[in-house]
């Protein structure tokens, strides 16, 4: 069964200034089936909330620790929880 999760992660390393949260978004995107954001953070990470099938959540989560990312990804630390709603699509905040 493929049921619906949110994904929270928080990327670390030289991950802003570089186009990353647009690529994120484009991957969201291209999965499919994914609502959230991608949002720099004042410290210098990138946070992600992705909300859908859980298949789709960790091809993204994927995704962002395979290092075919733009910046350099130091680590990924993610929570699973249950979808909160409340997103039209994905967006860069």
């Amino acid at each position: 069964m493929n049921e619906d999760v949110r994904l929270t992660a928080w990327v670390r390393g030289r991950v802003q200034g570089v186009g990353f949260r647009w690529f994120t978004r484009a991957e969201a995107l291209e999965i499919g089936g994914l609502a959230g954001f991608a949002s720099n953070l004042g410290d210098g990470r990138v946070q992600v909330v992705a909300e859908g099938p859980r298949e789709n959540c960790e091809k993204l989560l994927d995704w962002l620790a395979s290092g075919d990312t733009p910046g350099r990804v130091a680590g990924v630390t993610e929570i699973w929880d249950t979808p909160r709603g409340g997103y039209e699509g994905f967006d860069i905040r």
